[in-house]
């Protein structure tokens, strides 16, 4: 049976005191004037040893648990469990775990959520909100909770937040399409109001108004809150109705599953009968035949930086300075177009 690892071995390991272990292990070595390379070396050497903080004691002493709560739409949906992936190994990186939950798209979800993880003390929150999440985003601010947002945000707010850039994410792809002498272009879409999708929308609008092709016609809003089935039927029945179409831009991954499940229903073919491009990857667009092209996240560049801005914002309390990242999306060409 191994013995338990203590503070004081990390610091005969790592040749510092037990002083210097200690506050680097509760996250306080910036602020005691600690150098990067003694936190790293810290943070190393108590890796290697596989050193665990007593985290009821530590919280007790310093009021910190040293994690971290990831409520995100869907964890199911590969675009957010491989954000979840990223967040989670450079946490755990810094001696943090996480907490991830999801709302489902639902407001009284994401705030009991919210209060869930507020109540089990987390340092910090990193967030995909809701469409009317707002006021509790407000909230977590008013008590000086760190929060940065991921993937969407709300214009009108002043918080740190990390996104793509949606409105040239879906003018790029409209345009590729374009250049591939497609002219009858259609969107597939949520009706929400949430910033990300009507980022989207507007790209894709722009794109087309500009060689004067645009067809409000051609744009299907969904309802976020509906089945599957109702989801697949209602595609369907757009994609039969309006005849002339030649290209799909599909926006979420999501959509685009349940677009492939229409298609087989009318007995279409991609890229012959119409031409497919869908934001977020997913494992299953790469193994399909003909493989889907893709408008893809940066989603390790993005996982990185939210990390980064919540720890940033952790460190630095009420110096902190809000930061707004915008990161670009790149197109990856496959069969489908």
């Amino acid at each position: 049976m191994s013995l338990k690892i203590t503070i004081k071995d990390i610091a005969k390991a790592a040749n510092v005191s037990i002083t210097t272990v200690s506050f680097v292990l509760n996250n306080k070595g910036e602020e005691m004037g600690i150098s990067q390379e003694v936190i790293q070396k810290v943070f190393k050497v108590s890796a290697e040893m596989k050193f665990r903080l007593n985290m009821i004691a530590s919280s007790l002493r310093t009021g910190k648990t040293r994690s971290i709560g990831l409520i995100v739409e869907d964890i199911s949906n590969q675009f957010f469990s491989d954000l979840a992936r990223v967040i989670e190994r450079e946490a755990i990186d810094l001696n943090y775990r996480v907490f991830y939950c999801s709302t489902k798209g639902n407001d009284e979800r994401a705030e009991e959520l919210v209060n869930s993880l507020l109540q089990a003390n987390v340092d910090g929150f990193i967030i995909t909100p809701t469409e009317h999440m707002k006021p509790t985003i407000d909230r977590l601010i008013k008590l000086q909770c760190p929060v940065v947002l991921l993937d969407r945000y709300f214009e009108e707010q002043n918080v740190s937040h990390v996104v793509l850039d949606n409105f040239e994410g879906a003018e790029t792809a409209t345009n590729f399409l374009l250049e591939k002498g497609f002219k009858k272009i259609a969107f597939v879409t949520n009706s929400s109001q949430l910033i990300q999708m009507n980022l989207r929308k507007q790209g894709y609008s722009k794109a087309l108004k500009e060689v004067g092709l645009y067809d409000e016609s051609k744009i299907l809003d969904l309802e976020y809150h509906i089945s599957e089935e109702e989801r697949i039927a209602k595609i369907s029945d757009f994609l039969s109705t309006t005849t002339e179409i030649d290209a799909v831009l599909f926006g979420a991954n999501y959509l685009l599953l349940a677009g492939l499940l229409s298609f087989r229903k009318l007995e279409l073919k991609i890229p012959t009968d119409k031409a497919v491009i869908s934001f977020d990857d997913h494992d299953s667009f790469r193994l399909h035949s003909p493989a889907i092209t893709v408008l893809s996240q940066p989603i390790e560049e993005m996982g990185k930086k939210a990390v980064h801005l919540l720890m940033k914002q952790m460190n630095e309390g009420n110096d902190y300075e809000i930061e707004k990242e915008k990161k670009k999306g790149s197109l990856t060409v496959r069969e489908s177009v």
